[in-house]
């Protein structure tokens, strides 16, 4: 985050603190308990003595605007302990922080820090609102436009993240450096909200969720049609690319997951059932331990690697009820994985990498999809030696400076088995997806015991890269329908050209034009419905189908076609070879307009 603009951001938050307890000030006591500048904007969690209504909001806004307009200055000074004591006596929640910053090992929000220090107690001062606090701030309100920010939502939160801690109130605001920006925000909120991919995904019968399935979507005709599209072009492109498909069992004993250590890493993320004692199995979550068990079921030597083997099998993954979202945060979902088994020595890796970033970039280029990478390193809770990971980072980072130049690096949060690089897109709204991601990983093959001869005769493990481009296939397409706004290319789209036969005499010569379609593999609908030509068009575009084929008096006595495009009002007249020959073309390029 901008510097300037974290410094605004943190110093609104203490800023609308002050405001809640000046609105609340005849109510009873207000609890503080944190407010950190986030992506957009910032929170504040607190103690009320009531619940918190949407009217509250436009009322702790004004006092907020009141406060920026008295300009008050920021102050921060050092404290001792019993100096914060005393300061936030009637606030429990800060006392508890207070406590964590005494022992160590957590900052003033009660997150933990990377490193346990000296660093002081600190509290920043503006006007008389004192708040435990490390900074920055800006020097004076002055320098905060009062129309920069808006206060957006009331939610509830859990002290500290625990469900078993008191549940207190959060007001999340809006904050950029002017009011263009903000409005800028707001525009492309509000085109978020026209582009939600669960609203556009009812109104073009793609899928829905149901009761007794949570995050487990039910694909319906549409939807399941471009599912299939996405994973038949990536078919294509891998049978191209030399991978080899797989499919392994869903449900696999505990013993499977404990040898890969996803039961001491991932158990709580997994779907566990037990038959008996003796007998727990998982539903898999990943399919990594799967495709161990694949290349141990024959013997190989250097000559048959890379082995890559593809895999696009259901997986399901437990989360939290409250986490779930459309289908951008799902139960049950696919992915287009692969897990390619390579020569343990850096040349080797890193060609396969390189390899890899190629096809990413060919995917994304597709979809019209900028993208970034952002190195993960090494977590606490890794397996193996430092050396491997050391030399599994350097790997990696020999590939990104290579191919990539400027990447980010999350430090810590790699995966359990190795180091990893992800893939980071940007949208239409010029909003930033986590998709893909690359990982390499000595740990898996070991554990596993897979082995090849290599060139001098010698068994060896090999290195395995993990690797997904579109990620969760559900993800993907959840985030592609608000990207293109329902309106998918051509090639994806469920259905494709529709024809409007104007008149019931017109209706044969349609029927003999979608004939000709299908018999091309183009997905295509007959509309004689007796509504007007007017309503059927308004419909069309309604359902965002690419093309609609108009058919009258003049095209059957010419034996041709007006062809008409979802974005456009022009009619253009082809015949109806001409009409299949634009149509395959344009699917073949797999333009996305």
């Amino acid at each position: 985050m901008d510097s300037a603009l974290f410094r605004l951001r943190h110093s609104l938050a203490h800023v609308m603190a002050q405001a809640v307890r000046d609105h609340f000030h005849k109510e009873g006591p207000v609890h503080f308990a944190g407010g950190p500048p986030i992506q957009d904007g910032f929170y504040y969690d607190f103690g009320l003595p009531r619940a918190l209504v949407p009217e509250d909001l436009p009322a702790i806004e004004a006092r907020m605007k009141a406060i920026l307009q008295e300009g008050h200055a920021f102050h921060y000074r050092e404290i001792d302990a019993a100096e914060g004591r005393k300061l936030f006596a009637a606030q429990p929640y800060k006392l508890e922080l207070l406590e964590g910053l005494v022992q160590g090992g957590f900052d003033e929000h009660g997150e933990p820090r990377d490193q346990v220090d000296a660093e002081p107690i600190s509290i920043y001062q503006h006007a008389d609102f004192i708040d435990l606090c490390r900074g920055p701030h800006v020097k004076s309100c002055q320098e905060i436009p009062a129309d920069s920010f808006k206060l957006v939502k009331i939610a509830g939160a859990y002290w500290r993240g625990d469900e078993k801690r008191p549940m207190l109130q959060r007001i999340q605001a809006l904050a950029f450096a002017d009011a263009a920006e903000l409005q800028q925000h707001n525009e492309r909120l509000e085109q978020a909200a026209l582009r939600d991919h669960r609203k556009l995904g009812k109104e073009l019968k793609l899928f829905f969720f149901h009761a007794t399935a949570p995050g487990m979507p039910y694909w319906l005709p549409q939807g399941f049609a471009v599912l299939n599209q996405l994973i038949n072009w990536w078919r294509d492109v891998h049978e191209r690319e030399q991978y080899a498909e797989i499919s392994s069992p869903l449900i696999n004993s505990k013993k499977l997951w404990e040898i890969s250590g996803h039961w001491d890493h991932y158990r709580d993320d997994m779907f566990v059932m037990a038959l008996n004692e003796d007998e727990v199995y998982g539903v898999k979550p990943m399919n990594c331990p799967n495709a161990m068990i694949v290349f141990n079921h024959e013997r190989h030597s250097y000559r048959d690697l890379p082995l890559r083997l593809s895999d696009c099998d259901a997986l399901h993954r437990h989360e939290r009820s409250g986490a779930l979202h459309g289908l951008l945060r799902v139960q049950k979902f696919q992915q287009d994985d692969a897990h390619i088994f390579v020569e343990d020595h850096e040349d080797a890796i890193h060609q396969e990498f390189l390899r890899i970033l190629q096809l990413v970039d060919e995917f994304y280029r597709v979809f019209r999809l900028s993208y970034r990478f952002r190195l993960a390193t090494q977590p606490s809770d890794a397996l193996g030696e430092a050396a491997d990971w050391e030399r599994a980072e350097a790997c990696l980072r020999r590939v990104l400076d290579q191919h990539a130049g400027d990447y980010e690096v999350a430090a810590g949060d790699g995966a359990f088995y190795g180091p990893k690089i992800d893939i980071l897109i940007q949208d239409a709204l010029g909003r930033d997806w986590q998709m893909g991601t690359l990982q390499l990983d000595f740990q898996l093959p070991r554990r596993f015991d897979c082995q090849y001869v290599d060139r001098e005769g010698q068994r060896k493990h090999p290195a395995v890269i993990h690797r997904v481009i579109y990620g969760s296939m559900e993800r993907f397409i959840g985030i592609l329908i608000e990207h293109c706004a329902g309106k998918f290319p051509l090639w994806l789209a469920p259905v494709q050209v529709r024809l409007l036969p104007i008149a019931d005499r017109h209706e044969d010569f349609a029927r003999l034009v979608q004939a000709e379609l299908k018999k091309a593999r183009i997905r295509v609908e007959l509309d004689a419905d007796a509504q007007s030509l007017g309503n059927r068009i308004r419909k069309f575009r309604g359902e965002r189908i690419p093309y609609a084929v108009v058919i009258g008096d003049q095209e059957v006595a010419a034996g041709r076609v007006s062809l008409r495009s979802r974005d456009a009002d022009g009619l253009e007249s082809l015949s109806v070879d001409a009409l299949v020959q634009k149509l395959r073309e344009e699917i073949q390029s797999k333009v996305m307009k």
